[in-house]
């Protein structure tokens, strides 16, 4: 009894001092991310949106852009987003809340986020070309670190994927194009440094964009199908965008739907 006391009073300690070191690691690294990510910005003059760049566009897409904004808008040059939702890693788990802060840029393309969930923390990021997944137990042991060709693929995707939350990123550009597929659908076409991706918009009769469906690599050999669903649009300086958003893998046994975020605050930059 009194060993087990002793070893008690040891380890807590311990433990707490490693969880603080590893707390403030973790803060460094993102604040390094962070600047990495806004330093990544291209220092070029702030596009302006007018719906003459509309006319190639397929007809959904044309609807979508005259929903989500007005003549006259700035491209949106970064974002930073906070949301609360739930998060399972499988179908045999529950799901258990989380709690998230994303920061983006879209000239280049590229994100960071910082969750939250129980006991692990993560960090997702896709910076100059480049994608990165750390997860940890307690905030000290090294669970996954993902990266590479495909992980750069992936977060790439999802950073296509959460677009719909800053809409200008999503028109035109030597980098962009649009193709159509049909009434309701089309196609995007995105390159960026090494890589580029792929995947289809969906969309309704307003105009909102209903979910994203690409094939995205869920591991460095697996390559699934992958779909993003979203609703509940308001207004946010003066742009139309969803509140909540789901996310699923479409696996040959079934869906998996592994994450659903519900948007709490969002600010705009574009200067």
């Amino acid at each position: 009894m009194v060993t087990s006391i002793t070893v008690l009073l040891v380890l807590v300690p311990v433990i707490l001092l490693l969880g603080r070191g590893s707390q403030l690691f973790r803060q460094t690294e993102v604040k390094a991310g962070l600047e990495d990510l806004l330093h990544s910005t291209e220092d070029t003059p702030t596009p302006i949106y007018t719906s003459e760049s509309l006319k190639d566009l397929p007809l959904p897409v044309q609807r979508y852009f005259k929903y989500a904004m007005a003549e006259g808008q700035a491209y949106i040059r970064q974002v930073k987003l906070k949301h609360k939702g739930w998060f399972r890693q499988s179908l045999k788990h529950r799901w258990k809340p989380i709690r998230g802060e994303e920061y983006f840029t879209c000239f280049p393309p590229g994100f960071l986020w910082r969750g939250k969930l129980s006991w692990f923390s993560a960090v997702d990021k896709y910076i100059r070309g480049k994608g990165n997944l750390k997860v940890k137990l307690l905030s000290i042991l090294p669970i996954v670190n993902a990266k590479g060709k495909a992980t750069d693929q992936g977060e790439f995707l999802r950073w296509l994927a959460e677009a719909v939350w800053f809409p200008t990123a999503l028109l035109p550009s030597e980098r962009l194009s649009w193709t159509p597929v049909d009434e309701q659908s089309a196609k995007i076409h995105y390159a960026d440094k090494h890589i580029q991706v792929e995947g289809v918009f969906h969309f309704n009769e307003m105009g909102q964009i209903t979910h994203f469906k690409a094939k995205r690599h869920m591991d460095d050999e697996r390559l699934e199908k992958w779909t993003t669903h979203c609703k509940d649009y308001r207004l946010v300086q003066a742009l139309q965008v969803p509140f909540y958003a789901e996310a699923v893998w479409n696996l040959p046994d079934g869906d998996f739907c592994y994450a659903k975020f519900e948007v709490e605050e969002i600010d705009y930059q574009s200067a």
